[in-house]
């Protein structure tokens, strides 16, 4: 996902700044990466989020893609011929998700550290495709990056968010019954037969939900990694879902 501002009222702003203090402000961009961060970390706290720990290879990958649009002024998710999960990739990440926000902004006055930080992340929140990658639960890791325009002065703005493949989910599920069963995961449906057990591996938490005969409800629940299941028959006509 990304975004600009409008160019005209970022200028216009820009240009009163500069009348009043004659001086170009210069953003510590290394501060303002980490304040990006931070507050993205604070935004996914109120939310229920679980904060993301700094990735060295997202950090290099954000900041490959932040150098070469700084340095082209091509302003796009793929403006270095990658996408970003490939991008993640050639820089060492192994993903299980990757998703990827990126952003620029300007102005003829500069930026202080602390408004070009707020700027970028108050721009990604208000805008609904950005705001869904900060906020979504299921990455774990992220990597920041910003490089400025020696043509434009543009500051070009790279977040990228990761859950690598070493926190995949796995769990089984077995139907020890006679009876040929089915259960939904997420929003995909499976045939369980009976004596055969799934396995499943996914990167996001799922619901499962799996309906026995004789149960007016659906049994709702959400596996955990290496958690194992099983359906088993009680009685001539009892069915029971089982943890273990």
């Amino acid at each position: 996902m990304h975004f600009r501002l409008p160019t005209s009222a970022v200028l216009w702003a820009g240009l009163l700044a500069t009348a009043a203090t004659g001086q170009v402000q210069r953003p510590d961009l290394a501060q303002a990466t980490e304040q990006v961060t931070r507050q993205t970390n604070e935004f996914r706290a109120a939310h229920r989020a679980g904060a993301t720990a700094e990735d060295p290879a997202l950090t290099e990958a954000a900041q490959a893609l932040a150098n070469h649009m700084a340095r082209t002024d091509r302003y796009s998710h793929e403006a270095d011929g990658r996408r970003p999960s490939e991008r993640a990739s050639a820089h060492g990440y192994d993903y299980c998700l990757v998703s990827e926000n990126i952003a620029f902004v300007q102005s003829s006055a500069g930026f202080e550290t602390r408004e070009l930080a707020e700027r970028l992340v108050r721009g990604w929140k208000e805008s609904p495709g950005h705001r869904k990658n900060m906020l979504d639960a299921a990455v774990t890791e992220t990597g920041v990056a910003i490089a400025q325009s020696a043509r434009t002065k543009r500051y070009y703005a790279v977040q990228m968010f990761g859950r690598p493949r070493a926190k995949t989910i796995e769990f089984r599920i077995a139907n020890r019954s006679p009876t040929r069963l089915r259960y939904e995961l997420g929003e995909r449906s499976y045939e369980l037969p009976p004596q055969v057990t799934h396995t499943h591996q996914q990167c996001r938490p799922l619901t499962l939900s799996i309906r026995l005969p004789g149960h007016a409800e659906p049994i709702a629940l959400r596996p955990a990694h290496g958690e194992r299941y099983r359906v088993e028959r009680q009685g001539t006509d009892g069915y029971r879902l089982n943890k273990g």
